[in-house]
């Protein structure tokens, strides 16, 4: 992992994504790049009159001296940190300058079950998962340790979740899969349900050397058997995978992938499909 994308607004919230961003870093040797995005629409931007052109002036000073204010942490000594200003609260443009930088990670900083802070209001959040290619970490309180030693990664065994399912075991070897059995269309049997793992374990790995950190579960919603899985299992952090752009997986019909991120008190790391 060589560059760290983390968006902030300056409220708390994004400061842990900001630590929890600078222990990732210090542990691969990464630089963070710190994005700031500004409240001016468009029209202000465009606008080429002398008082306008003073006030956009005035807004980036006053982003920059807060900028240089907020990244004043000791936690960031001795890491590479390059601060990014943009005009507008144009979601798609954090994943612009993921792909620009050629990040490998985001790492945002939410609420949790109060809603997300400030600029990621909603579904905001989502949208950045959407539009962006590389994983999206979301963090809900101060970093205590980012060790990670159990992390849970949601799946249905289809064909389209091998690759989110290989970059997830690219960070994290310790992965435990949770399979959800919620009641009507979908609903597998216990024999059906062993005959897909096998097939994508064989398709994944090679191999069926981690049948026994497969762990299937029953619930009312698949965002509750996640969550309530992961608890039982004792995760340090919650892998979900997303179609992005697309909409959400089909195992994770409506809004489970944001109801997850939103209600879990772990962190939750995204993975395109």
């Amino acid at each position: 992992m060589d560059k760290i994308i983390v968006p902030v607004d300056f409220s708390e919230y994004s400061e842990y994504a900001l630590e929890t961003a600078a222990i990732m870093a210090k542990r691969n040797n990464a630089e963070l790049i710190v994005l700031h995005m500004l409240e001016i629409d468009r029209g202000r931007v465009t606008d080429s009159t002398d008082a306008h052109n003073e006030k956009m002036v005035f807004f980036l000073k006053l982003a920059e001296k807060k900028f240089d204010e907020f990244l004043d942490k000791d936690f960031l000594q001795d890491i590479n940190v390059t601060p990014i200003v943009k005009h507008f609260k144009v979601f798609s443009e954090v994943a612009e300058v993921a792909e620009e930088h050629d990040a490998d990670m985001i790492v945002m900083g939410s609420h949790g079950t109060s809603g997300l802070s400030e600029i990621f209001v909603g579904s905001n959040t989502e949208k950045v998962v959407r539009y962006s290619e590389i994983p999206v970490l979301v963090v809900k309180q101060k970093p205590s340790n980012l060790n990670f030693d159990t992390v849970t990664f949601a799946c249905d065994f289809s064909d389209e979740m091998v690759e989110p399912y290989l970059k997830a075991s690219k960070l994290f070897g310790n992965l435990k899969l949770i399979h959800v059995n919620v009641p009507g269309e979908g609903f597998n049997s216990t024999a059906e349900m062993e005959s897909k793992v096998a097939n994508f374990l064989k398709k994944a790995d090679g191999d069926l050397g981690k049948l026994n950190d497969v762990h299937y579960t029953s619930d009312y919603t698949v965002e509750k058997g996640i969550l309530n899985a992961s608890n039982l299992l004792g995760a340090d952090l919650i892998a979900v995978p997303t179609h992005g752009r697309k909409g959400l997986a089909h195992f994770f019909t409506g809004s489970v992938s944001e109801d997850v991120a939103n209600h879990s008190t772990l962190p939750v790391i995204t993975f395109k499909i």
